[in-house]
């Protein structure tokens, strides 16, 4: 039996071991050395995961890799399961996490949700409704250029944040159920309580209350610049968004919301577009019209292309030039262009250029103009 149970204890060290070799490293994840500071860190994960977001990378094993991101975002940006990490492993965190030290959702809201009180003295288990500051819609003026080639731009985003030790500034009371919400009992009888719910900015979380005038945290958060790299990817189309998700201002008791970029295209001199296809107006002279020509266009990314017309073309006649518009936004092939052909004609033709004309569309004369029910 004691052999048994030396055995077991040494299976047990082995699974250790190997969990701990075949454990991703979350600083590798993130492209980080692991003296990173919280502001690398962030920077690091909001590239990572803007390359590997499954709304914008449809390659496989994408979904996978965005999850492993924001698990290794999760564990490096709190400091307690940093440390923990760093010591011993994602195995030991895991450990951790299952003996009540944290888990799950991490970060600012888990902080919060482990404060959760029941009034009436049931057992707390059922997750609070989540809050959040409200998400921001910005928009993004973009030229049909670059939604044709695709562009990014880096911009700075001001915002508000927690101070550094806001945790510091806050008491308990019982009585706040959630952010703004106080729940206060009123005996109004012998036996008889009456509970009241009240609007009251004080509470920041169940359980918790801010201090007022507290002196680590006096104004409850501080401004802060953040940079962003907005990626605008090939095909897009106008009031498509953008999103950057948990960016917006924080507040104690509350998940930041969402910053949205929301596409705006700018008008062009030339093209104009509906969905994956591109319209154009060209105007052509009579002798063009009924001749055939040729002529060279640019795409919007430069490349010239050639349309030759051989038929006699009429004035608004539209002629389709296939996978010459924009690119699908699925990533195969590109949309059309349909040019509009509107004829120049001439105001006037000596009497050489008329009679030329005849004998060359009606040689022998038999053309004639029938009036019917016309009045002139």
């Amino acid at each position: 039996m004691a052999g048994f149970s030396s055995f077991f204890v040494l299976l047990q060290a082995w699974l250790l071991i190997f969990a701990t070799v075949c454990a991703a490293d979350f600083y590798k994840l993130l492209g980080i050395s692991r003296n990173a500071s919280q502001k690398e860190i962030k920077k690091a994960y909001r590239q990572m995961s803007l390359k590997f977001h499954p709304d914008k990378n449809k390659e496989e094993g994408a979904a996978d890799k965005f999850s492993e991101i924001a698990r290794a975002y999760e564990v490096l940006s709190d400091e307690e399961k940093k440390e923990i990490y760093d010591r011993h492993g994602e195995e030991g965190l895991k450990q951790h996490e299952q003996r009540g030290g944290g888990g799950g959702g991490g970060g600012f809201d888990d902080f919060f949700s482990g404060f959760g009180f029941d009034p009436f003295g049931q057992q707390r288990g059922r997750r609070q409704q989540e809050n959040r500051t409200p998400s921001v819609d910005l928009p993004l003026e973009v030229t049909l250029e670059e939604l044709y080639k695709g562009t990014t731009y880096d911009v700075q985003y001001v915002r508000q944040v927690l101070c550094l030790r806001w945790e510091m500034c806050m008491k308990t009371n019982q009585e706040c159920q959630g952010p703004g919400i106080r729940l206060r009992r009123q005996q109004i009888a012998p036996g008889f309580v009456q509970q009241v719910q009240q609007h009251d900015e004080r509470c920041v979380a169940p359980g918790k209350m801010w201090l007022k005038s507290c002196a680590e945290c006096p104004n409850k958060t501080e401004t802060e610049k953040i940079e962003l790299t907005i990626d605008v990817t090939k095909g897009m189309r106008p009031n498509e968004q953008i999103t950057f998700e948990e960016v917006t201002d924080e507040k104690p008791g509350y998940k930041p919301g969402d910053l949205n970029f929301i596409i705006k295209e700018k008008e062009h001199p030339e093209y104009h577009r509906d969905g994956d296809n591109l319209y154009k107006t060209i105007e052509i002279p009579l002798v063009q019209a009924l001749t055939g020509f040729s002529l060279t266009l640019n795409k919007l990314d430069g490349e010239a292309f050639d349309v030759s017309i051989n038929d006699v073309i009429e004035s608004d006649q539209v002629v389709r030039v296939p996978g010459k518009g924009m690119p699908r936004r699925s990533g195969r092939g590109f949309g059309d262009l349909y040019i509009t052909f509107e004829v120049d004609f001439p105001d006037k033709l000596s009497d050489p250029q008329k009679a030329a004309i005849k004998k060359a569309l009606d040689p022998e004369g038999k053309h004639k103009v029938k009036a019917g029910n016309s009045e002139l």
